[in-house]
C-alpha cells in the first residue's frame, strides 16, 4: 500500500465513512423529532425562576459551601445578638474554624460561655458551612520580640526575679 492510501484509511476510521455519517444524521434527526423534550410547549420547555436556575447553578459548581460560609460572616448580628456583635466581628473561616475577634477578653470569655448557643444556631441556620468550632480571640498583647533593639531570650521576665 502507497503512503497516501494509508493515510486515507487513517482518516476515515477516525472520521467515519461519509455516507456512513449521512445515516447516522439522518437517525439522529428523526429521534430527535420523537423526543417530547424537543417539541414547542411541550414537557420541561417551561422557563425556570432566576433563584431556581442559581440554586441549581451554585450546587452544581459547588460553591453552596462558600456562600453558606459568608451568609454566615454577614448574618453575624443575628446570630450572636446586637449588643454581643458590637464587640465582636468574625474574622474568617479556615479549616472550618469560625475566628470571632473580641474586643476585650471580658468579651471573649463572656462568648466561650455562649459557645454551645453560637454553635447550635449556626449549625441550624447554616449547615452547608460545615463549622466544626469556634475560636474567640482577645485583643493581642504587646509584644516584647520586636523592635531594632530585641534580642534573643525571655525578655524582661528574666531580670524579674
Amino acid at each position: 500500500m502507497s503512503e497516501a492510501q494509508n493515510v486515507y484509511l487513517r482518516l476515515k476510521t477516525a472520521f467515519g465513512d461519509p455516507a456512513a455519517r449521512g445515516a447516522r444524521w439522518r437517525a439522529k434527526k428523526s429521534r430527535a423529532r420523537d423526543d417530547d423534550e424537543n417539541v414547542p410547549y411541550g414537557k420541561g420547555r417551561d422557563p425556570h425562576g432566576l433563584g431556581d436556575v442559581m440554586s441549581s447553578l451554585s450546587t452544581e459548581l459547588g460553591w453552596t459551601s462558600s456562600l453558606a460560609k459568608s451568609d454566615l460572616l454577614l448574618a453575624w448580628t443575628e446570630i450572636a445578638g446586637p449588643e454581643t456583635a458590637e464587640h465582636s466581628r468574625p474574622i474568617g473561616i479556615t479549616d472550618s474554624v469560625l475566628t470571632v475577634q473580641c474586643d476585650s477578653t471580658a468579651w471573649a470569655t463572656q462568648l466561650r460561655h455562649m459557645r454551645v448557643l453560637i454553635m447550635t444556631t449556626i449549625a441550624q441556620r447554616f449547615p452547608d458551612a460545615g463549622i466544626e468550632s469556634i475560636r474567640f480571640e482577645a485583643p493581642h498583647a504587646p509584644s516584647w520580640k520586636r523592635g531594632s533593639r530585641s534580642i534573643p531570650g525571655r525578655g524582661p521576665r528574666d531580670t524579674y526575679g
